[in-house]
């Protein structure tokens, strides 16, 4: 699923927003995501995940091509830990039947 997919598919679904109304939403929440990891903190969504900043120290690789010896710098990498929900959700040979199933129509005000 793209960005624009998931701007279309809450747009879908809460009929009551715009699609730009939907699609600034999300690239918010998203902008936020984004700061929050620079700035080196843990997000926390629970049922879905954590998201975290992880370091990688400096190390000696190989060049895949000739075998020899490349220095490669240390890093800082995100890190994703999917919440129990979304594990066993995923895990499920049936999930997205039984998602469906259990999601309520919600009414339109």
């Amino acid at each position: 699923m793209t960005r624009s997919d998931l701007i279309d598919e809450l747009a879908e679904h809460f009929r009551q927003l715009t699609k730009g109304d939907t699609e600034l939403a999300i690239n918010t929440i998203l902008d936020a995501l984004r700061d929050a990891l620079v700035q080196g903190r843990h997000i926390e969504i629970r049922g879905f995940g954590s998201f975290s900043v992880a370091h990688r120290a400096e190390r000696i690789g190989r060049n895949p091509r000739n075998g020899e010896s490349v220095a490669v710098p240390e890093k800082r990498v995100v890190h994703f830990k999917p919440g129990k929900a979304l594990r066993e959700s995923v895990a499920e040979p049936n999930a997205k039947a039984k998602v469906n199933a259990s999601r309520k129509p919600k009414d339109v005000i």
